[in-house]
């Protein structure tokens, strides 16, 4: 390599790329994209830059006032209307590090990010949804959108995850139940979302699934933000340091990261670790973010292309071919299209030309260049496809172009590179061979583009499969192209086989048949026997290319080809489809490496997203094959496991170390089927911002709005293929075999006590990480966790002389019994190492923790106690022993009466509080509660003399005969007193009632109570009508007596009770 091109790749490796970047303290780039499924709606932009400038707030205050939200760039949907929207330059929904989306099922509004590296390793992306945005009832439930913000900004930018646990939300500590969390100073209530006090599960002895925890809405501490950023009265918004840190927490963040605190992995492993070691805090609040909202029309691609004279014979057909490809299938309808050619000099075949029809498509296709010769001039070339791009509005901001070559450059490329680089156009770059000028990479990445790698060997078809990756999603899978499957063959025969297409695909289907040297014979058949003959499809003789589109929905089923040659040649066949229907996206695979330049110190990872409208697609068979610029290939099957480089098991990421790395420039080709129909969507969660059931107030729970239900059931799949080209990679390491590794770190250690042996299960590693087979494990126990985890050679040896290592991938699962008795209540914790036949030793695996609960400790009826951890206290009493209390009150109570007698039900006291054992009880009872409460010694006696206290916690349930016979209707109270060794008595405890009622043997002759009381008031309206019937006749009758002038004093007496009572009088 000569001194020209030392110096540009020294320049671009020290310049920045399309990424975050710190620009003094504030971050810039930070690219936010709404999905083109959302519709227009521009109080969301106004929402985002609200969101984004409280966070920036809050960021600032949580790492010391270092850091804070300088620059923004929101991309809204081309379908948007609006004068305000600039154009985007190398901004895409792709490469977004915060996506507003439709909801993902497996969280609904619930905001996540997708992260499945290392910890340390920057993840995909933040995923919030426009209703998240918008409902403001969703603040009281995740917390302000600023904090939500930062929480999952930690897990974007600096690789730390959740200290919450959805799966395991309690475990044990000293024998104490306590919640997942962090820091240790949350303080909190145990409660169903009934508000009933918390049950125990009699297999875990552990709270039952319906339990949860309650956070204090007002709490004395500082550190929440990976926890609950909901907690908006934390005296200050922080990450967990390492003196607050809960190192026990079954949580991801101590599982992934070795038990470090959140505070730690930020300033010791993240991508910013050196830059917030240098940086200096703010003296003055940070000012507030700035934005920018831009616009990705319709595409604008310049392909230019080397015809130099090494590209002469298979080079330049193959790149006609895989152009062919992509003019004809990939580049969407209404795109602009042009094409430069370049060696000695550059030369413009067609300007940019919009593609409006099949016939716009094949005359570019015609013009494709076919014959090779001269030297590389990429900067004539580069050049001439940016002054094309220029023909179309005056700029090349946000313009394409798609630059291939198969050799060095014969020009000095520091002279136009650099420029091309700050044009604002995005730069996808294709090496072809190993020759290709090494400064690809590097200006792809700098512009955002792909970078892809292109061996010799035709079968392959890595060119085609590049030019096929080329593509800019804007959030809409229903309208990008899918590979469905690509296969090849040397024969002189036939070449025969199937493509799936599956239910979820069918529009725009088509299979593209390449040949070397002859036309073949072909046809297809659909799954209803239709048979698709040559004549039916299009022949581009130039490009050795036939083409069938299937018009319409292609029928989901097998189509079946024929292929027949007579001369020896590679045939290849490549299925590509979109979407059947526009509600519905297709099954999706995303290919990457998790270094895109690896210089042998940091093992390299192959990564596989299967998915649906973000549906993860599980128990699906994944290769990935890694080809190098010379042609050779490795196959890898990738696996979902959770064990190894797979960071979750069945989270449908699909991972792998690659260990056979080879110096120089490689391709990443994947394809997954599902052939036998066991793949299934899950709606696995893998964090996200918690969703908090309520707090506690003043002692009262407040539950929060209950959380929209999303399917746990796993969704059967049906059968489908696919196939994705992954960026390309580079390989530069010291000498001239790769690093030896040693077996990778165990992910998935796990601990059970059962009696006095210990059951351990993980994971098989390999010799090389995760390939082969290890010669040996070191397990060793602690009874401190912090102790083995700073020191893992300190801790109890456990003898594993009888284990042999499985290979890498297996389950291993083994009793151990230690050398004393486990007693009850013992938390132990366990830790592996392995070792490879080179000596080499593997990380310590994650801190297994198992406890011994025997189930007489804790009642699984029992109701759990609230929890809370406070700050630290004084004690100060007279003399040199601490004060002796007498057992605890009794607030649980119950009685029942049965027959003649009584059952009550109480959990058992202590000798002192609820430590120890009570010595005896007294139970008086009463007809009377008011006497009962104020004088208990005047209550009736039961007698006890068979009752023997159980321990402190224990469920006591007694059945008493009383001295008399229990009348039906009667109704008695009862309330005990319990007494320790030293006579010290316990207060009262809760008066319980209990009433013996008895059913009425006799039927009531109306069964109906509306009937009852009609009956009622006819009988008493007769009644009165007869009353006052007789009056009137006394009264006539008498006043007739005393002779009155009936005829001139004629008057008509009213029944009234006035009347009634002068009348009796």
């Amino acid at each position: 390599m000569d001194s020209r091109m030392v110096l540009v790749l020294l320049w671009m490796l020290l310049s920045s790329s399309t990424g975050i970047k710190l620009d003094g303290n504030g971050y810039v780039d930070v690219t936010i994209a709404i999905s083109s499924r959302v519709p227009q709606d521009n109080t969301l932009i106004d929402k985002i830059k609200d969101m984004v400038t409280k966070g920036s707030i809050h960021l600032h205050q949580a790492l010391d006032k270092k850091v804070y939200f300088k620059e923004a760039t929101i991309l809204v949907p081309p379908h948007w209307n609006s004068t305000e929207f600039t154009k985007a330059r190398t901004e895409s929904y792709e490469n977004a590090n915060i996506r507003i989306d439709n909801a993902n099922p497996a969280y609904g509004d619930e905001p996540y990010t997708l992260q499945y590296d290392e910890c340390g390793d920057e993840a995909q992306f933040i995923h919030f949804t426009p209703n998240f945005l918008r409902d403001d009832t969703l603040i009281k439930t995740y917390g302000s959108r600023g904090k939500v913000l930062v929480h999952e900004w930690a897990h974007l930018r600096w690789g730390v995850y959740d200290e919450y646990s959805e799966t395991n939300p309690f475990y044990y500590s000293n024998g104490r139940i306590k919640a997942t969390s962090c820091s240790k100073n949350i303080e909190g209530q145990f409660y169903e979302e009934s508000r009933q006090p918390c049950q125990t599960d009699p297999q875990t002895l552990l709270p039952t699934k319906e339990c949860k925890f309650f956070p204090n809405k007002y709490q004395n501490t500082d550190s929440s933000i990976m926890f609950l950023p909901s907690l908006d009265s934390v005296s200050n918004f922080s990450f967990c340091r390492d003196k607050e840190h809960n190192y026990e927490a079954p949580n991801l963040q101590n599982k992934k990261c070795g038990n470090k605190a959140t505070r730690t992995v930020i300033f010791e492993d993240s991508v910013d670790k050196d830059a917030l070691h240098s940086l200096k805090p703010l003296l003055s609040s940070p000012p507030a973010p700035t934005f920018k909202v831009v616009q990705r029309m319709h595409r604008v691609v310049c392909l230019v292309l080397d015809v130099s004279g090494s590209m002469k014979g298979s080079r330049i057909l193959r790149q006609q071919q895989a152009a062919t490809h992509f003019l004809q299938t990939i580049i969407e309808d209404q795109a602009s299209a042009g094409i430069v050619t370049f060696s000695s000099n550059a030369k413009t075949l067609s300007p940019l030309t919009t593609i409006d029809s099949e016939s716009t498509r094949e005359k570019l296709i015609k013009l494709l260049p076919k014959v090779a010769g001269g030297e590389t001039y990429v900067c004539k070339g580069l050049n001439l496809g940016l002054q094309v791009l220029e023909k179309d509005n005056g700029d090349v901001m946000g313009d394409e172009i798609i630059f291939l070559t198969d050799g060095e450059a014969t020009d000095n490329i520091n002279s136009c590179v650099p420029a091309a680089i700050k044009s604002g156009a995005i730069i996808h770059t294709i090496a072809l061979g190993d020759k290709a000028a090494k400064a690809l990479r590097e200006m792809a990445d700098k512009t955002g583009g792909k970078f892809i790698t292109a061996s010799d060997d035709i079968l392959s078809n890595q060119l085609l499969h590049g030019f096929s990756s080329l593509t800019i999603p804007t959030g809409d899978q229903t309208k990008d192209p899918v590979q469905i499957d690509s296969v090849g063959k040397k024969t002189s025969d036939w070449f025969n086989g199937t493509i799936l297409v599956d239910q979820t695909i069918g529009n725009k289907t088509s299979f593209t048949i390449t040949y070397e040297t002859s036309l073949p014979d072909i046809s297809i058949q659909s799954p209803n026997d239709s048979t698709y003959k040559q004549i039916q499809m299009h022949h581009y003789e130039a490009a050795k290319t036939i083409t069938l589109k299937v018009p319409g929905t292609a029928q989901p089923g097998d189509w079946k080809y024929s292929i027949q040659t007579k001369i020896s040649q590679s045939l290849i066949i490549t299925a590509t489809s979109q979407a059947a229907r526009a509600d519905v996206p297709p099954i999706v695979v995303k290919a990457r490496m998790n270094q895109q330049f690896s210089n042998g110190t940091k093992p390299l990872i192959v990564f596989a997203e299967v998915s649906q409208n973000y549906m993860s697609v599980i128990k699906t068979e994944v290769w990935a094959t890694l080809e190098t610029e010379s042609g050779s290939a490795q196959q890898l099957r990738l696996l979902d496991n959770g064990a190894g480089a797979d960071a979750f098991k069945d989270d449908g990421v699909y991972s792998r170390y690659f260990t056979q790395v080879k110096k120089g420039r490689s391709s990443l080709k994947v394809r997954v089927k599902n052939l036998d129909g066991q793949a299934k969507f899950t709606t696995q969660k893998r964090g996200g911002a918690p969703y908090v059931p309520g707090y506690v107030v003043n002692g009262v729970v407040e539950l929060n709005p209950p959380k929209p239900p999303v399917s746990e059931e796993p969704l059967e799949v049906g059968r489908f293929t696919r196939t994705a080209t992954g960026e390309s990679f580079e390989v530069a390491f010291t000498g001239s075999t790769p690093p030896n590794f040693p077996p990778n770190r165990i992910t998935d250690l796990s601990a059970e006590i059962q009696e006095d042996s210990v059951f351990l299960s993980w994971t098989a590693p390999g010799e090389d990480l995760d390939q082969g087979t290890a010669k040996s494990y070191e397990i060793r126990w602690s009874y401190d966790l912090q102790m083995l985890r700073e020191s893992f050679s300190n801790g109890h040896v456990i003898n594993t002389s009888a284990v042999s290592p499985l290979e890498a991938g297996s389950v291993e699962q083994h009793s151990f019994n230690l050398s004393f008795t486990i007693q009850n209540g013992t938390t132990l914790f366990f830790a592996v190492q392995s070792e490879d036949k080179q000596n080499a030793k593997s990380e310590t695996s994650n801190i297994a923790q198992a406890s011994k609960m025997l189930p007489d400790s804790l009642s699984s009826v029992q109701p759990l106690q609230s929890t809370a951890t406070r700050e630290c206290f004084e004690v100060v009493f007279t003399g040199t022993t601490p004060p002796n209390f007498p057992p605890n009150k009794i607030t649980d109570l119950s009685a029942e009466i049965q027959e003649d007698s009584v059952f009550l039900s109480w959990t058992a006291p202590g000798e002192d509080l609820d430590q120890g054992t009570a010595k005896s009880y007294e139970i008086r009872w009463s007809y009377d509660l008011q006497m009962l409460r104020e004088n208990f010694n005047n209550g009736h006696v039961v007698n006890t003399a068979a009752v023997s206290p159980l321990e402190a916690g224990s469920v006591e349930q007694h059945s008493f005969n009383l001295s008399f016979t229990i009348q039906n209707g009667t109704t008695l109270f009862f309330a005990v007193q319990s007494e320790d060794k030293e006579n010290a008595k316990s207060e009262t405890s809760n008066i319980a009632q209990a009433s013996k009622i008895l059913p009425d043997p006799t039927p009531s002759a109306i069964s109906n109570p509306g009937l009852n009381l009609t009956v009622l008031i006819i009988s008493l309206c007769v009644v009165t009508m007869v009353i006052c019937f007789v009056v009137a006749v006394i009264t006539w009758s008498v006043r007739r007596r005393k002779s009155f002038d009936i005829s001139s004093n004629w008057e008509l007496t009213i029944c009234n009770p006035t009347t009634l009572e002068h009348f009796l009088k």
